[in-house]
């Protein structure tokens, strides 16, 4: 039996005011500015917080966010901090929690913050948190981050199996195009055709899929009205995330 890869190693580096997150090379796996730590600072990073133009915001504070990855912490604080949810976040690496917490300002765990190590794929496919997340923020990429390291429809099947009735998942999907149409098509499979959303792709080639426990089509007003109340209660640049999110067809 062969023993598992070893983990990279982790590292940070500053430009400026921005501090960023390497596993073992020069690839970006997260980053904070320094002087607003609590904020989150890649465009494609704010539109894994796009699950919010589905649910009423005055609802959020009561609802439970999930990262599988922890990355730079950068959802985790968000949701933990911004938006006073109670918040797990899923993490392999010993190395990225307490790089998080020494360089990202990752608070310690309390009553509403909970940081566990262990393996995304066991944790989704485990009874439980079943039916109990209302965002899953999924970003799980190695150190060489050419694909999503958990890709198939098993995994996600499982991860529509911790949704609440009125959840969503969102995927950071970084790659060819072809491992793109790839990924979704599996999304679709586990979660149906007309629960999947996705987001132009970013500069940097990233593309944020969102995948609703159930089908859930707004109208283009309550859409609109609902981004410009996450952008003037979080500063989240929603009004610009409906100009580029459609359902996928």
């Amino acid at each position: 039996m062969s023993s598992p890869a070893p983990l990279p190693e982790v590292h940070f580096s500053d430009f400026g005011d921005v501090r960023y997150l390497h596993l073992g090379s020069d690839w970006v796996q997260g980053s904070m500015r320094k002087d607003d730590p609590f904020a989150i600072h890649l465009e494609y990073v704010q539109r894994m917080m796009a699950w919010l133009l589905f649910v009423d915001p005055a609802s959020v504070p009561r609802r439970h966010a999930m990262q599988l990855g922890l990355g730079a912490a950068s959802l985790t604080k968000f949701c933990h901090r911004k938006l006073r949810m109670k918040t797990t976040a899923i993490e392999l690496n010993p190395q990225v929690v307490a790089a998080c917490r020494l360089w990202f300002k990752l608070p310690r765990d309390d009553s509403r913050l909970s940081v566990v190590l262990g393996d995304a794929a066991e944790v989704v496919a485990h009874e439980h948190w079943r039916g109990q997340v209302d965002a899953l923020q999924v970003d799980l990429y190695d150190h060489e981050a050419a694909a999503p390291v958990l890709d198939s429809q098993a995994f996600y099947a499982d991860c529509r199996r911790l949704l609440t009735a009125d959840g969503c998942m969102t995927v950071n999907l970084f790659g060819r195009s072809s491992s793109y149409e790839r990924s979704v098509s599996r999304i679709q499979a586990a979660f149906g055709a007309d629960c999947v959303w996705a987001f132009r792709p970013t500069r940097e080639g990233n593309t944020v899929v969102l995948a609703l426990r159930e089908p859930y089509h707004p109208a283009r007003g309550e859409l609109a009205a609902r981004a410009d109340e996450i952008r003037s209660r979080w500063d989240l640049p929603a009004p610009k995330w409906l100009r580029v999110l459609k359902p996928v067809e």
